[in-house]
């Protein structure tokens, strides 16, 4: 039985300013929707403002650790917990919850506002006739289920957190790889400072001066570019069909995000597949930052053999005169995307015309200096790939548990501890 609201469990519920905080390279995240995950803050690319700002935009409440940041519009619903040791503000279109500990631990209510029934609700109670969003009074008024005990609760968030502790470390890791891959790419490619360079002249080039033996090239001269596939929303389906990589399933300023994936039902060509390890770049931009448009993934997870991707993403295969992996760090470290994503245009929506992509004019290693880094950044492609699998595996298993342990279906009681769950 419906009896308590969110309000009532709650010390505060505290809107955001409604105007855009002046950011800078340096200083405390300021928490946008963007940044608001399912149950933890996505800090990569998140806008940061000064001591300055961070004073001014957090005097009707500062975040501490613990108080929960919820979305107002899209991902409407999404809700996060501010963690120890670090100092947020409030972007626009969040809300701040801070929860009564004596009535509703914040570590379970989360959970609880993650859970199918109040997503449900909260989808629901959401309004707007081109942005869904939700009004400070339907927040408030939220309806609760009846809440267990305070142990239980700690128990349920116990067991949960486990999966996205594993879940953060992980991420942590595939993080290092790119980082170390990245490193050596510059080194070799930007700075051109790769094994056996001291013995190589610099010569003049249209690019300025690059290696001698090198030369400067076209993406087309090396890569094929694939559109994607037209749809209509009647041909997504919850299940059944393809795998679909979308919009979605890019990352912000590059890499690839499973938990992104549609399902597909209608019609392709083969040149619209896609399999796993072969890279997507985003043409389409719903942000007027640029921070998909031209910027490339790689395929890590997918439940079939193949699947097909959307007209907002194109397929970039090699021609075969480069390992795919080079081509990859090339796409994702040199520079690219800083300078393609300027020709995207449009006034809501920015699209990238594919032939821009294939114009991009780089210095073009030996294929030896090529391989050589491809055999090297290849094992931690793959590395990151089972660590991508691990995570989707883990997602999966703690969302089939969310709504059994919300419910109380699950005794809690009788689960083994967290750690071994998660293992």
């Amino acid at each position: 039985m419906m009896s308590l609201t969110l309000n009532d469990v709650c010390l505060a519920i505290v809107d955001c300013e409604h105007k855009t905080a002046p950011t800078q390279s340096e200083g405390h995240p300021s928490i946008r929707t963007p940044n608001i995950g399912r149950g933890r803050l996505i800090l990569e690319g998140v806008n940061r403002v000064s001591d300055e700002t961070y004073e001014q935009w957090t005097q009707r409440m500062e975040p501490k650790a613990g108080d929960l940041i919820l979305a107002r519009e899209a991902p409407i619903g999404n809700i996060a917990i501010v963690p120890t040791g670090l100092k947020v503000c409030l972007g626009q279109r969040t809300v701040l919850i801070r929860a009564n500990r004596a009535k509703v631990l914040p570590e379970y209510l989360v959970y609880l506002m993650l859970g199918d029934e109040l997503q449900g609700r909260i989808h629901s109670q959401s309004n707007g006739a081109t942005v869904h969003h939700l009004n400070m009074k339907d927040i408030r008024g939220l309806a609760l289920p009846t809440l267990p005990s305070v142990e239980t609760q700690r128990r349920i968030a116990s067991i949960l957190s486990a999966y996205d502790d594993l879940i953060e470390n992980n991420t942590r890791r595939i993080a290092i790889l790119e980082e170390m891959a990245r490193r050596i790419y510059e080194e070799w490619f930007v700075r051109f400072r790769f094994p056996g360079h001291e013995g190589v002249r610099m010569v003049a080039s249209e690019l300025g001066l690059v290696p001698e033996g090198w030369s400067v090239g076209n993406v087309v001269d090396v890569a094929v570019v694939h559109r994607g596939r037209s749809y209509k929303g009647s041909e997504l389906a919850e299940s059944g069909g393809r795998p679909f990589v979308n919009l979605k399933c890019m990352d912000r300023d590059g890499g690839f995000r499973a938990s992104g994936l549609k399902r597909y039902t209608g019609d392709f060509k083969d040149s619209q597949r896609v399999r796993p390890g072969e890279m997507v770049m985003g043409i389409t931009d719903m942000t007027q930052e640029r921070r998909i448009v031209a910027r490339v993934g790689r395929v890590s997870v997918l439940d079939a053999d193949f699947g097909v991707f959307s007209m907002d993403l194109v397929r970039i295969a090699s021609r075969g005169e480069y390992a795919e992996p080079y081509l990859y760090a090339m796409f994702r470290w040199s520079g690219f995307a800083d300078q393609v994503k300027q020709h995207a245009n449009g006034a809501n929506v920015l699209h990238l015309l594919p032939a821009r992509i294939e114009e991009f004019a780089f210095a073009r290693p030996t294929p030896e200096l090529a391989a050589k880094f491809a055999e090297l950044f290849a094992p931690m492609l793959s590395l990151c790939d089972k660590l991508e699998q691990k995570n989707a595996n883990l997602r999966t298993t703690r969302d089939l548990l969310l709504p059994k342990l919300i419910s109380g279906e699950l005794d809690v009681s009788a689960m083994p501890e967290p750690e071994a769950l998660a293992a």
